[in-house]
């Protein structure tokens, strides 16, 4: 309120000056009325406004951190309605929140693996965003691994596109842009707005012209690598690794913070370097999605493009593991 009577008692001049800073609305909405409310708005608290309101608690009787990664804050919100998992990142706008949004309404939607529900993405008025989602109770550990091999592949049968390879909306890996165009061939997509566009994003960043050119070339020649394989278009979670894993406290798999969209099955593997699947978790996951020819021959090609994610991510230090997996293909198909 005290941002309105500031507007309300400034000059015309100081009025139109702020007024200029109010985001492009409708003309409706540029009424002089409408700008007070916008302004008013601004100066309060959108996460604890939705709580207190959509949310149905009337009391929030407790807030405190969680350890939200290297990206974002993370809080849990405690109410007299329940509890609350609000993530927040000061410098980066709604639109990485909304894409996570969609992704676990995806994967939400197939009733298979557990995963937190999301309630509400919005713009922090001193800049950034915030999602509000389900808070969910882990249990002592990360749960079964054949339960949730089962539980994955159930996502992944349960969820098909019919416009091809791709999502919705462009998101993130990380803090890396996700180019998810809809693509009709699963080749080119990978090709293209996976390895090509991470190591695009290396040749700029790094000035690395000797793993673009060897990328290139082994994108030239992957076809190969697919011979005989049966691929759809499966939703992804698309960065399925430990700390993206948990259970809740019956012991059920949950997964969450996704970079979602349809893509080859497979590639959910990606990140099986630092995710920890073990013998039991293939077993199930392939009684339910059988193992397709040519399977461990495109491990590595998986691999790569969360390699590549990290050397954009974190520099050099994942270079040679990139390098490495390249200089195995082009070996191996003769490029």
């Amino acid at each position: 309120m005290a941002n309105v009577a500031l507007l309300s008692a400034s000059s015309p001049s100081t009025s139109s000056a702020a007024a200029s800073l109010l985001p492009r609305r409708s003309a409706c909405l540029r009424r002089a009325a409408s700008k007070l409310s916008v302004v008013s708005a601004m100066g309060d608290d959108p996460i604890k406004e939705w709580i207190l309101t959509e949310g149905k608690a009337t009391k929030i009787t407790g807030t405190s951190s969680i350890g939200g990664g290297c990206i974002n804050a993370a809080q849990h919100y405690e109410t007299d309605a329940g509890s609350f998992f609000v993530k927040n990142n000061r410098r980066i706008g709604p639109a990485m929140f909304e894409g996570e949004a969609l992704g676990l309404k995806a994967m939400y939607g197939t009733k298979s693996i557990r995963v937190p529900l999301p309630y509400k993405v919005g713009s922090l008025p001193t800049g950034g965003s915030f999602i509000i989602m389900e808070f969910i109770q882990f249990g002592r550990s990360r749960g079964d691994q054949s339960a949730l091999g089962r539980k994955l592949a159930e996502m992944h049968k349960a969820a098909k596109s019919d416009k091809g390879y791709g999502f919705y909306v462009e998101n993130t890996i990380g803090s890396t842009p996700q180019i998810n165009t809809w693509t009709a061939d699963w080749i080119e997509f990978y090709s293209k707005h996976r390895l090509g566009y991470q190591l695009e994003l290396i040749s700029q960043r790094f000035g690395d012209s000797a793993i673009y050119e060897k990328g290139q070339q082994l994108i030239e020649n992957i076809q190969p690598l697919f011979d005989g394989a049966v691929i759809e278009p499966c939703l992804l979670h698309g960065d399925l690794w430990s700390g993206n894993i948990s259970s809740d406290t019956n012991g059920d798999p949950v997964i969450l913070d996704p970079a979602c969209y349809y893509g080859h099955n497979e590639a959910e593997f990606g990140m099986s370097w630092c995710a920890g699947f073990g013998g039991a978790f293939y077993n199930s996951y392939f009684e339910v999605m059988p193992k397709q020819p040519g399977f461990e021959k495109r491990r590595d090609l998986y691999l790569l493009y969360h390699y590549l994610n990290h050397y954009n991510l974190f520099g050099s230090g994942y270079r040679s593991s990139a390098m490495s997996i390249i200089d195995d293909y082009l070996r191996m198909l003769k490029a």
